[in-house]
This record gives structure tokens, C-alpha cells and sequence, in this order.
């Protein structure tokens, strides 16, 4: 326990002698460095010359970390910079697509004023709302009805062929029957050998070609136009060409594009006859039982007198 004591008596006194020690070495050298004396400044330059270059070790740390924050400082920028580009480029994506979008549609409309069509003829252009075709009815809806004067059996184009005809009408939409529908028959005209076939849609991309008279004038790539026949489209709107199947059947290649239907021509046929039942496309409607003439005794002969 002597011991432990005498140990703590020594290191107290020693502690302070060290403090004052040190004290007064750095009040020496704080001296020292503020003397104004040619012997002091040439006493200072001498312990800057030994001094600062063999500390070169120490200060590296120090230049590392400000090297790393100034980098960090900059990986900072490029990072905002790279988030700024990123949302540049959406931006640019969005436009580009409203650009390609904005061009088709110019281009479809540029179509639509370079057909060549009947003078007689007037027609309103209609937007295609929506398909709403399905395997077992091909059809489309337009945003223009009996409103804007559409009549049920009126032709439909797009830019460059026969899309259908309308089949219904609303207040402010029409439904139009497109030529691929399986209840759709269309009287044509192959050209050049004037051939009058009928074109029946079955549901399929290229609609068949029935009830042709010589198959033998006929050849892949003849014109397909409308006849006129029935008084049910105008004549000479263009159809398609003549296509021939594996099977060796005729069928039609449609010059319109129904992947991509987006305006609808409705042509204003005034002249020509509404089609208001189911099938009168194919022949007229026949009588019903009720409505057949009721056979009486044949009326009398007028007298003939002289």
C-alpha cells in the first residue's frame, strides 16, 4: 500500500512539470516566430526548410480527403446532370411518339384528299372510335351519326379503298360493317375483262371471290372495283386485286389497310337505295304468308260495246 501511495505522490508533481514545460516551449517558439529579427527570420526559414518537407507524410491524408470531397462534389453534378438528361430524354421519347403519330395521321389524311372520286359525290370524314370486331362479326364504330346525316347502307373508305358500309346509326355514332364480315356481299367488277363477280367477307383478311362468270379472263392482280349493281354502293369504288390462295382460289387482296384504321370516309350516295334489313344486299325480301294477295274469283270482263 506504500508503494501504490509514493507511486501516486511522484506521477501528480511530474504531470505538472511536464504541462509547464510544454507550455513554455510553445510560449518559446509563439516567441520565436514573432520576433522581427534578420537572425530569427533566417533561424525560422531553416526549421521551415528541415521541418515542412519531411511532414509531406502527414499531410497526404489531408489531401486525400480533399481531393475525395471535391470528387464527391462533382460525382454530385454528374449525377444531377445524368437525372436531368434522363428526364430530357423522356420528354423527347413522348414527342418523338405524338410526332410519328401526328405524321400518320397527316399522311392518311393526304390520302384521303388525293382519292378520286365521283364529282356527284359528297362525303364527311368520321374518327374510328373503336373495333369492335370479334371471329364472328367484323366491324368498327365512327364518331359521326344521324346528327351529321348518315344513312344506314352509305360506303365507307379510308385513304385508298372500299373499308365497308354503315349498319347502324346513332345520335353521334355509326356502326360500319367492314367488308370481311361474314354477312358481307358486295357486287364488283374485275377489270380488265369486266367480269361481275360477288365478293363475300368470311371473316378472314382476303374475302373470297364467288359467282364469278369466267374464271378464265380472270388473273392475280386484276383490278377489283364496285359495280353499282343493286343500287347498294357506287360504281367504280376500288375494292382490291385479284389474289389467289393456296388452294388455288380467288380471293381479294383489300387495298384498304385494316390494321391501321383511323378515318373513315362516309360517302353521301343520295341516289342510291337504303339498305334497311338483313340480306337485302343478296336479293329482296320476299312477302310473308299474311301478306300474299288473297285469291278471290277472277273479276268480270268488261262489256264491250259498240
Amino acid at each position: 500500500m506504500a508503494r501504490d501511495r509514493s507511486g501516486e505522490d511522484y506521477t501528480g508533481p511530474l504531470k505538472r512539470l511536464l504541462v509547464a514545460v510544454l507550455i513554455l516551449c510553445l510560449l518559446g517558439i509563439f516567441l520565436i516566430w514573432r520576433i522581427d529579427s534578420p537572425r530569427v527570420e533566417r533561424f525560422r526559414a531553416q526549421v521551415v526548410d528541415h521541418v515542412v518537407p519531411s511532414f509531406s507524410w502527414a499531410m497526404a491524408p489531408v489531401t486525400a480527403v480533399v481531393n475525395l470531397a471535391g470528387d464527391f462534389r462533382s460525382y454530385q453534378q454528374i449525377y444531377d446532370q445524368n437525372q436531368e438528361l434522363r428526364r430530357e430524354l423522356r420528354q423527347m421519347t413522348a414527342w418523338k411518339e405524338a410526332a410519328l403519330q401526328l405524321e400518320q395521321e397527316n399522311a392518311r389524311l393526304r390520302d384521303l384528299n388525293n382519292v378520286q372520286l365521283d364529282p356527284k359525290l359528297t362525303y364527311i370524314t368520321g374518327v374510328v372510335l373503336a373495333d369492335s370486331g370479334s371471329p364472328f362479326r367484323q366491324s368498327v364504330l365512327i364518331n359521326v351519326g344521324s346528327r351529321d346525316g348518315i344513312v344506314d347502307g352509305w360506303a365507307t373508305m379510308d385513304g385508298i379503298g372500299l373499308v365497308g358500309r354503315i349498319s347502324g346509326v346513332g345520335a353521334n355514332t355509326s356502326r360500319v360493317l367492314l367488308l370481311t364480315d361474314a354477312t358481307s356481299r358486295i357486287p364488283a367488277v374485275i377489270q380488265p375483262s369486266g367480269q361481275r363477280a360477288l365478293i363475300a367477307g368470311d371473316n378472314s383478311a382476303a374475302p373470297p371471290i364467288d359467282f364469278l362468270e369466267n374464271p378464265d379472263l380472270v388473273r392475280p392482280g386484276d383490278r377489283i372495283v364496285t359495280s353499282g349493281d343493286g343500287e347498294v354502293f357506287p360504281p367504280g369504288l376500288l375494292i382490291g386485286q385479284v389474289a389467289e390462295d393456296p388452294n388455288g382460289r380467288l380471293r381479294v387482296r383489300l387495298a384498304a389497310d385494316y390494321e391501321r384504321l383511323e378515318f373513315l370516309r362516309v360517302l353521301r350516295d343520295h341516289g342510291a337505295r337504303r339498305v334497311s334489313e338483313q340480306g337485302g344486299l343478296i336479293a329482296p325480301r320476299l312477302p310473308l304468308p299474311d301478306e300474299m294477295p288473297l285469291e278471290g274469283p277472277p273479276a268480270p270482263e268488261p262489256e264491250v260495246t259498240q
